[in-house]
């Protein structure tokens, strides 16, 4: 019974040593299993961290699976097309390069795969750019200049906008309206171009010029400038006449700068000067002349008078206006003068013709000279003879110039004489006449002179004296 009893308990005793031994077979399988995970999360830690992820791009190029200096040694073998759109319009097929990419950017692109990181592989996409730390010469110079030109070039075959402005039309401010026009804004494309994206391709954004706007300040402006323009005067003087021009009475149309200055169709300005010269110019017209005996006679001017260059004083009032003159005096005299001067400007007395004059009457045959209103001499003369049709020319006149002694010429003759003071561009004057025997008068009926007015010799010296350069010689 004893023996039954040990063997009982022998077998027993066999099911509990089992577990223990196959527990400690588990937990070394367990060990095995950790440690080869750890070693599969570190290898994986590992790989994620010195590897980029699926679906990853630097400047457009997949870098998925590589390193950093993988990376970087892929992006300086690729090729930049170099292909500017606007838009979706190819405007722009420049010269292919290789990326300027170099060992400097790698910290960069090391930034970038830490940046991207992740504990698992991840297939999320993501792009990055990157700007090489070496220029591109050939996208900051050449390509870019090309680039401004292409775009001024089409341009040039597109519609301006138009800006709204304030302008003067018929005396009245009115603000233009404004029109949307097609053409780029190429500073502001250029400026997109400069912070593009380091990518083969380049797209653009079409940026179109803007009108200025009729409620913009720079309008705003132009009003207020017109409306104080309009009331600038000025003070034009003509000999002693004193005309005050004010700018709304004179100037119907204008418009305003990009630098704020005021810009005068001249035109109506055009017509002031034109009719103030035509009542106080007096080339060509009749002067009223009081003879020596009192008689009111009118004469026409013919060497002496004056008019003003209505288009030269118009351009001189023009820019007055424009800058802001307050007070300007004519100054643009022409006439019938040896070089076509215009004289007699400034003299008002004397209806024009002044107190300093040489008066010569053909139907009494003499002459007066008065200086400053005194008579300094007279004296019988003898002028053209009219049987051969070479009368003394009748009208106002002055004189040339002056000479002693002097050759007259012409071209069947040559004659000295002591004294030559001409009055009319066709070589009619006064002058000494020692041959001549006949001073009566009536002798200019049909032994009278060439044209010129014969003074006695006796006398003549006198005369000469007494005639100054520019001085208004009156005939009738």
């Amino acid at each position: 019974m004893g023996y039954a009893v040990e063997q009982s308990v022998e077998k027993n005793n066999l099911p509990l040593k089992r577990p223990i031994k196959w527990y400690k077979k588990w937990k070394y399988i367990l060990s095995i299993i950790i440690f080869t995970i750890a070693i599969i999360l570190a290898a994986l830690i590992y790989y994620q961290n010195t590897h980029f992820n699926s679906n990853i791009t630097i400047n457009g190029i997949e870098v998925n699976g590589l390193t950093a200096s993988q990376a970087l040694e892929k992006l300086q073998t690729s090729t930049l097309k170099n292909e500017i759109y606007v838009g979706d319009q190819l405007i722009l097929d420049g010269t292919e390069t290789k990326m300027v990419f170099t060992d400097s950017d790698l910290p960069e692109i090391k930034g970038i795969l830490k940046k991207q990181s992740t504990f698992f592989p991840s297939t999320e996409a993501k792009t990055y750019s990157l700007v090489p730390s070496k220029l591109d010469e050939y996208r900051h110079g050449d390509l870019r200049t090309e680039l401004e030109q292409t775009l001024i070039d089409m341009n040039d075959q597109l519609i301006a906008p138009v800006n709204a402005q304030a302008i003067l039309e018929d005396g009245e401010i009115i603000v233009s309206e404004s029109i949307d026009g097609e053409q780029y804004d190429v500073f502001s494309i250029l400026d997109q171009f400069d912070n593009h994206d380091y990518t083969s391709e380049i797209y653009l954004e079409p940026i179109y010029l803007e009108p200025i706007k009729e409620d913009s300040e720079l309008v705003q402006n132009q009003v207020n400038k017109l409306q104080d323009f309009l009331q600038h005067t000025i003070d034009y003087k003509v000999e002693d006449q004193v005309y005050s021009l004010k700018a709304s009475d004179v100037i119907i149309s204008a418009s305003v700068s990009e630098d704020m200055d005021v810009i005068i169709n001249a035109h109506t300005i055009q017509d002031k000067v034109a009719e103030i010269n035509d009542s106080q110019s007096t080339l060509g017209k009749d002067f009223t002349f009081k003879t020596h005996s009192g008689s009111v006679i009118s004469i026409k001017g013919q060497g002496y008078g004056w008019a003003l260059n209505v288009k030269e004083e118009t351009t001189i009032l023009q820019e007055a206006f424009e800058t802001g003159e307050t007070a300007i005096s004519a100054s643009n005299i022409y006439g019938n003068g040896w070089s076509g001067e215009g004289y007699g400007y400034g003299v008002t007395a004397n209806n024009g013709i002044g107190h300093t004059y040489a008066e010569v009457s053909i139907a009494e045959q003499r002459m007066w000279i008065y200086r400053e209103g005194e008579l300094v001499l007279t004296t019988h003369v003898v002028t053209g003879d009219r049987s051969k049709n070479q009368d003394t020319l009748r009208g106002v006149w002055y004189i040339l110039f002056k000479r002693t002694p002097y050759t007259l010429t012409s071209d069947s003759y040559a004659i000295d004489v002591d004294y030559w003071a001409p009055f009319t561009n066709s070589g009619q004057g006064f002058h000494d006449a020692d041959w001549r025997s006949n001073w009566s008068s009536t002798a200019y009926h049909n032994q009278g002179s060439n044209g010129c007015v014969n003074v006695p010799p006796s006398v003549m010296k006198k005369v000469y004296d007494n005639l100054r350069v520019y001085d208004p010689v009156v005939i009738y």
